[in-house]
């Protein structure tokens, strides 16, 4: 609801009678009014837009605060009003039309003067991120919903009108990804990183891409800058770790499993809960030919998640490692 001033109040000055408005009435016996002082006093004033165009049909409702009586007129074709009767005193003054703000301003009426009260009326203003909000959330449900390209379609056509919009570039690059164009994908996240350069979220999806596509070096090198402690989701490092573990072979074999366990014991500090991360260090420490590490946690996971498939895994692997 937006302020105004008394000048910009009193532009719609229509010339009708007042009309009165009587308290209701109960069990068919008039209900006692509350008396209202009657005046000489008249309020008179223009109504015009935001263009200077006079506004007609405006109600115009004058009350005393206390009372329950209501003075009332409506704006002319040439924007102007006028109630009559008023006595002096405080008057509660509300301006109302469908489709422009109202507004509302309490007068002093001196002996029996009152300025005019011309006001301009507007139309309420449109938050822009209501509409892009909403086209947002819908994207997000086409996006839940499997269709990548047509999310990426609503996401293009807003940062098209508002290349500010950081989260678009980003929203594109994961839907670019859920149609298997990771090249296209990865342009779209360092378009995002590049306006938002500390966005962990954002650095955390263009490594995961990165490894995705090959690119494992440049990948490890944004994780290894990434503050563990600020990270919300584990399953970029977590694939990071598991594409060091599958190169963990030949003479690296040892130094690539180790690499890969102290990745993951860094993150299974900062989520202790996620027991795949575990089970995933335990593959590593099984890499590095650790076995008594491996199998500690790989019957830790294991005692965590007996009914999950990795479980399967990992109690073939311990039965590996028991004939050996």
């Amino acid at each position: 609801m937006k302020s105004f001033c008394i000048a910009a109040l009193i532009a719609a000055v229509v010339m009708t009678d007042i009309t009165y408005v009587a308290a209701a009435s109960t069990g068919g016996v008039p209900a006692p009014a509350v008396v209202q002082a009657r005046g000489n006093a008249r309020l008179q004033g223009k109504v015009v837009d935001e263009a200077g165009q006079p506004v007609a049909d405006v109600m115009v409702k004058a009350q005393m605060p206390g009372q329950t009586e209501i003075l009332s007129g409506k704006s002319n074709k040439k924007g102007e009003w006028r109630i009559n009767g008023m006595a002096d005193g405080q008057w509660n003054i509300e301006l109302t039309k469908e489709g422009l703000e109202p507004i509302r301003q309490t007068i002093e009426i001196r002996d029996e003067r009152a300025a005019p009260l011309n006001v301009t009326m507007t139309k309420p203003k449109v938050d822009p991120s209501v509409a892009v909000n909403a086209e947002l959330q819908r994207a997000v449900a086409l996006a839940q919903a499997g269709k990548f390209a047509e999310a990426r379609v609503v996401c293009e056509t807003l940062v098209t009108k508002d290349p500010a919009l950081v989260q678009c570039h980003a929203f594109i690059g994961r839907m670019y990804a859920g149609e298997n164009q990771i090249p296209k994908a990865i342009e779209h996240v360092k378009m995002a990183l590049e306006k938002d350069p500390n966005n962990i979220d954002t650095k955390l999806l263009l490594a995961d891409l990165l490894n995705e596509s090959g690119e494992k070096v440049e990948a490890k090198k944004i994780l290894d800058a990434v503050d563990m402690t600020l990270v919300k989701d584990p399953f970029p490092f977590m694939n990071a770790a598991i594409s060091i573990i599958n190169e963990a072979k030949g003479p690296e074999a040892e130094a690539k499993g180790i690499e890969a366990a102290e990745w993951l014991t860094k993150l299974a500090a900062q989520f202790p809960t996620q027991n795949l991360i575990i089970y995933y260090r335990g593959r590593a420490y099984l890499a590095a030919s650790k076995f008594d590490l491996a199998k500690a946690d790989l019957e830790k996971f294991i005692a965590a998640a007996p009914d999950s498939k990795e479980a399967i895994e990992a109690k073939k692997l311990l039965d590996q490692m028991a004939k050996k």
